[in-house]
């Protein structure tokens, strides 16, 4: 799983680097966190509804947190997360949500760029996708369960880093 956030994180457009620009190009762009944050909450809200089942979900929001980033614009850099779960059904329902997120998040604006196995000992599938408008990024796992725990899937939805002269706690 942190290869896959790590290499997700090149195509989000943090900095690693001394400069604002990562190696793939991305300028952070100037944009209010409020502004950012209802943009995620829609899109998560677009990636739960894809996945049709009834299901309870967790009830967090979407909150900012700065970017991993060195350089003078390293207090600046922002990322939208919004984090939450499905569960409460078994895993069959969760199979079949699995898969209308594979089918249905390409008609939704949504490029998924991998479905498979997320490397842990479980097996658990993983769908990893990037909406084509905002460059917004989804990580999608099913935990199926296999290791006591209760069966979920477990969402990530996040924003590429932005520029921002005000800080979550300053709108």
């Amino acid at each position: 799983m942190l290869l896959v956030a790590a290499g997700l994180a090149l195509t989000a457009g943090c900095s690693s680097a001394g400069t604002s620009e990562n190696s793939s190009g991305h300028e952070p762009k100037s944009r209010s966190v409020q502004a950012v944050e209802s943009e995620i909450a829609k899109l998560s809200s677009t990636v739960r509804d894809t996945l049709r089942i009834k299901a309870r979900a967790t009830e967090s929001g979407p909150y900012a947190d700065r970017c991993e980033s060195a350089g003078e614009e390293s207090g600046k850099l922002y990322r939208v997360t919004h984090p939450w779960s499905a569960y409460g059904v078994g895993n069959e329902v969760l199979e079949q949500g699995m898969a209308h997120l594979r089918e249905d998040l390409p008609r939704r604006g949504w490029k998924v760029v991998k479905v498979g196995e997320d490397g842990s000992r479980n097996k658990n599938m993983q769908i990893l996708a990037v909406h084509l408008r905002t460059r917004s990024q989804a990580e999608i796992t099913w935990l199926k369960g296999l290791d006591g725990h209760e069966a979920l899937i477990e969402v990530d939805v996040y924003s590429r880093c932005f520029r921002s002269e005000r800080g979550p706690d300053e709108e």
